[in-house]
């Protein structure tokens, strides 16, 4: 290994220690609360060294949740490739949500309190317009299957695509916030798992139904 790659692993490493300091932080206390001094205590480097690879907090916090977005848009891109019905894909987007953020709990906390709170952090203009974007894609994630449904015939043509998206969304956040940091740890996975996917299946069967409905077909 040469000597410009080894300062390039170790100047990521060093990145990447200062990022996992303080996504503790941030969960722990919240962005408000955390200091770029908390920050350099955590991840053991001098204050003055923080400011060699980020600029601020705030650029800090936008990296936590702009590295881990990406990974999981990665993780659905080709979610649309495969399925044999929108309702499949549908459920598929929302096992793997679940999954990332049942082995991610710092980062679920984290993006929650980005977006309930997110016009109290005072973020510069260009940094939350970036975080808005990136949760915003995930968002179109649903629209794009619900327009495949639409496409397939299984969902009225009519329906509001952004009504629909965000319900399903708060459907997915609400019930993992309800039982992620909350109750018995034995038996979560499961019960956040059955239970999406049961609110889920009430909700697509709705769907298809009036869908039915509007073809004349008896329900």
């Amino acid at each position: 290994m040469g000597l410009e790659e080894r300062r390039k692993r170790e100047r990521e490493n060093r990145k990447n220690a200062i990022l996992k300091a303080a996504r503790k932080l941030f969960f722990e206390k919240g962005f408000r609360q955390v200091t770029v001094e908390n920050i350099a205590r955590k991840a053991e480097f001098s204050k003055g060294s923080i400011y060699l690879y980020f600029n601020s907090k705030e650029e800090i916090y936008s990296q936590i949740l702009l590295n881990d977005i990406d990974k999981f848009h990665d993780r659905v891109a080709d979610i649309l490739q495969g399925p044999s019905s929108a309702s499949e894909a549908l459920i598929r987007v929302a096992e793997i949500y679940v999954d990332f953020f049942l082995n991610d709990r710092e980062l679920f906390r984290i993006l929650m309190n980005f977006m309930l709170h997110n016009n109290d952090m005072n973020l510069p203009e260009d940094i939350n317009n970036h975080i808005i974007k990136a949760t915003n894609r995930t968002i179109s994630i649903i629209e794009q299957v619900f327009k495949y449904g639409i496409e397939k015939g299984e969902f009225p043509p009519d329906i509001n695509l952004r009504m629909n998206r965000n319900a399903i969304w708060g459907l997915l956040n609400g019930i993992i916030s309800l039982h992620l940091f909350t109750g018995k740890e034995s038996g979560r996975t499961e019960v956040i798992h059955s239970t999406i996917k049961s609110g889920l299946e009430i909700y697509i069967r709705g769907m298809e139904n009036s869908r039915k409905k509007e073809r004349g077909v008896f329900v």
